[in-house]
């Protein structure tokens, strides 16, 4: 019999990402733990299914050391994943995330990931890739020239890594620009639906108070008092 392939859900992709990354490597977990409120974030603006959290959650877990096959990490993710059970668009967005298979070609992995993974849906994979690349290493909010600058940096020239972002620097920037602008658009056309939720909010709490106010029992008004008592 093959391997029953499921479809691991957000709260479970947390867990066994947690269970990989926390205590070995706190300082990626931070990375990964903000990825993957943005990716909520991202998710509810343009109404994307959360196979986008599942991997903001899982996208990291080849850096684990018991996971490392081949020192790059989409892939050993990927595998681990698919070893696992999961199958579908989690394993893809992990295998592929971010431009991963220009940083296969350097390493010269670019066949064995293509052979062993098909890519995830496009419009996934450019909103994974905002979230990644907006997040810098300790979670913290990152413009995505910014996050390519200090990735640089830390790793130096002549690294696989820095040479994969020289190669993948311009597609990284344009889809992360392209993600920006679909978001600035979908919050521009929900502001109207918000602001007239919150006029109805407001209006309703105006009747409530009105109706309170009608129901309240009424005191005699001091002139009444008055001229009642001068005619007893």
């Amino acid at each position: 019999m093959g391997t029953v392939k499921v479809v691991v859900d957000v709260e479970a992709a947390a867990a066994l990402a947690e269970t990989r990354l926390a205590q070995v490597l706190p300082r990626r977990w931070r990375h990964v733990r903000a990825v993957a409120q943005r990716a909520r974030s991202v998710a509810t603006t343009l109404s994307l299914p959360d196979d986008l959290v599942a991997a903001a959650w899982l996208h990291d877990i080849g850096y684990a050391p018991e996971l490392a096959e081949t020192g790059f990490h989409p892939l050993d993710g990927a595998r681990f994943l698919r070893r696992a059970g999961v199958d579908g668009q989690v394993v893809s967005l992990v295998a592929y995330h971010s431009c991963a298979q220009i940083g296969a070609d350097v390493r010269g992995l670019g066949a064995e990931l293509a052979a062993e993974f098909t890519p995830a849906d496009a419009l996934l994979s450019d909103a994974f890739l905002y979230c990644d690349m907006t997040t810098g290493p300790d979670g913290d909010y990152v413009r995505p020239a910014d996050r390519l600058a200090e990735i640089r940096e830390r790793y130096g020239p002549g690294h696989a890594v820095t040479k994969f972002v020289e190669l993948a620097a311009s597609e990284i920037l344009t889809t992360a620009e392209r993600v920006a602008a679909m978001l600035t658009a979908q919050a521009r056309q929900n502001l109207p639906l918000l602001c007239s939720g919150l006029y109805r909010i407001a209006g309703l709490a105006r009747v409530r108070r009105a109706m309170a106010y009608v129901g309240r029992p009424r005191a005699k008004s001091s002139w009444r008092a008055g001229a009642s008592a001068c005619s007893s």
